[in-house]
């Protein structure tokens, strides 16, 4: 058994870190000393270490607490643990789509400009952008009308 702050060196992590683990319940302590210290056991360590990888992989807190409920039950099967990774790949390849979106536009804006010495104000990287942000309040405002008289 160890105390919280033996646990954090061995996993590499602070001791707030592993207290926000116990809080979201991802973690508990196996056990409490006669002063109240959390004791751990290399099980713990184990966990974080699931935890911290499942992060690396994308899957967000409620995602690992679910992976580690299924873990833990008898009536679980792989199948189970695919449906959410597959969920989550499914979310990062849309996320990747998105990004490649984003950088497109912004590839398509840095060569619309000459990078030259004109004045801001003739800017077509500025214009593009304050031209989509009067869109933006152009179609709330017409959507505001629209509301209001129907």
């Amino acid at each position: 058994m160890f105390t919280i702050g033996q646990l954090a060196a061995r996993a590499q992590l602070s001791t707030d870190s592993i207290r926000f683990y116990e809080r979201e319940g991802l973690l508990a302590p196996e056990h409490r000393s006669e002063s109240g210290y959390r004791l751990y056991t290399e099980q713990a360590v184990r966990r974080i270490r699931f935890i911290k990888h499942a992060q690396e992989c994308g899957f967000a807190l409620t995602d690992i607490r679910e992976l580690l409920e299924l873990s833990g039950a008898d009536d679980s099967c792989c199948s189970d643990i695919q449906r959410i990774a597959v969920d989550k790949k499914r979310q990062i390849d849309d996320r990747v789509r998105a990004l490649q979106t984003m950088s497109d536009a912004l590839g398509g804006l840095i060569e619309a400009c000459s990078g030259g010495r004109a004045p801001v104000d003739e800017c077509p990287i500025l214009g593009a952008l304050e031209a989509s942000l009067s869109e933006a309040r152009d179609g709330r405002s017409a959507a505001s009308r629209r509301t209001a008289q129907d």
